[in-house]
């Protein structure tokens, strides 16, 4: 059976039946020979919260091993070396990720290249020097990229950056900080955002083993003992000007894309593991009695599980529509937000119902619900707020744009 009448392009499901299959084949045999590593905080991380290197070894196998086969790159432009899939390809992809193996297998997050994290269309305006230093490495899967723009004082309103390039001899001198910028503490490349002039951003990419490139700290969620978002220090960072992504005063465009690929990201994040969440619900709901019955039978149970089922429904025709129209050409400002706070609202409540539904077993570390919930917790905010997005929605409302 299907739901959406209007299938995917024959080439775009080949694609997906192909991301699902190397996870099948790749990362939860991984997992499982190294749940001990993987599963445990207190082994999965060292005395500064960043990830052991025995585990960053094995997100660059999944990545390199993805590379090889495909699908890491399948989304990255042709002109880089990629596949050339677009953004249609880039949301099924990870909604089925995410709907078939929910949140316990966290190496699937290096399947396919995220757009913060490896190779994009965000490169193409790369120099020639810098395409020969730093793309063969996040290519082919072995270097790790992260994107340094929120900074603690400013995050989704660019014009309160307080990073500054000053130009120095050809080149620049680049003095700030950095927040939430996630696999900082693992990076190997940062593409960093600074005022380069009054008005001006520009963007950068370094090395972060780079002298004046300094990881301050990791920044620890939800009483968690690591993670993945570091805070870091630019002091007197030497930047040349073959490390301009783009042009000059003009790297806000590059900024702007890279946050909307975050939110195709998001939303697709969200819609897949909401429908991950609400089928382990319903499994567990027909075999678990109360009273005499299946929980599936009251209507206390069963009514919430179905509501979610339509928004959620309902969040993936959303998806779907706005990776169209930004393949189309369209930037889709008002629909892409739309797509972003109603996929990520409705995937955290599809999450909520479906731990309420488990009850007490639903918080326990087996299920991964609560894994599922933080993960979606977050993506409520990132590349955005869900207040950011109505604000955008409200503005192109207001300016005519009022198709819907």
């Amino acid at each position: 059976m299907t739901a959406i009448a209007e299938a995917l392009p024959p080439e775009i499901e080949d694609f997906r039946r192909q991301v699902v299959d190397f996870a099948e084949r790749e990362v939860l045999p991984r997992h499982d020979r190294h749940a001990e590593l993987l599963d445990d905080p207190r082994a999965r991380y060292d005395e500064g919260g960043r990830l052991r290197s025995e585990v960053v070894e094995l997100i660059r196998q999944v990545r390199t091993a993805s590379a090889r086969e495909g699908p890491f790159i399948a989304c990255v432009p042709e002109e880089l070396g990629g596949g050339g899939h677009g953004h249609l390809a880039y949301y099924a992809g990870w909604q089925s990720l995410f709907h078939r193996f929910g949140p316990r297998p966290w190496l699937l997050l290096h399947v396919m290249a995220h757009w913060a994290f490896g190779p994009s269309r965000l490169l193409s305006q790369l120099s020639e020097r810098a395409r020969a230093r730093f793309l063969p490495g996040l290519m082919d899967g072995s270097k790790i990229m992260c994107f340094g723009l929120s900074e603690p004082g400013a995050g989704s309103d660019l014009s309160a950056l307080a990073t500054r390039a000053e130009r120095d001899g050809d080149g620049w001198r680049i003095t700030g900080r950095k927040l939430w910028t996630t696999h900082g503490p693992i990076a190997d490349y940062c593409v960093l955002f600074a005022h380069t002039g009054e008005q001006g951003i520009t963007a950068f990419i370094v090395p972060t083993e780079a002298d004046g490139f300094r990881r301050m700290r990791v920044v620890e969620l939800f009483g968690d003992i690591g993670g993945d978002e570091a805070e870091i220090a630019l002091e007197g960072l030497y930047v040349e000007p073959w490390q301009v992504i783009g042009e000059v005063d003009r790297g806000l465009a590059a900024a702007l894309y890279g946050v909307s690929l975050g939110r195709v990201y998001n939303a697709a994040r969200a819609v897949g593991t909401g429908r991950w969440a609400i089928e382990t619900a319903l499994a567990y709901a027909q075999k678990r009695e109360a009273f005499g019955s299946p929980i599936a039978e009251y209507q206390g149970v069963s009514f919430p599980l179905a509501e979610s089922a339509t928004e959620l429904h309902g969040a993936h025709l959303m998806g779907r529509n706005a990776a169209r129209l930004l393949d189309g050409g369209s930037r889709a400002i008002k629909e892409l937000s739309m797509t972003k706070a109603y996929s990520v609202q409705v995937g955290l409540r599809a999450v909520d119902r479906a731990m309420q539904t488990h009850g007490a077993l639903g918080f326990t570390n087996e299920l991964g619900l609560t894994e599922a919930w933080k993960a979606l917790r977050v993506v409520n905010v990132a590349d955005g707020s869900n207040e950011i997005m109505n604000r955008m929605i409200s503005r192109q409302l207001l300016r005519g744009d009022t198709d819907l």
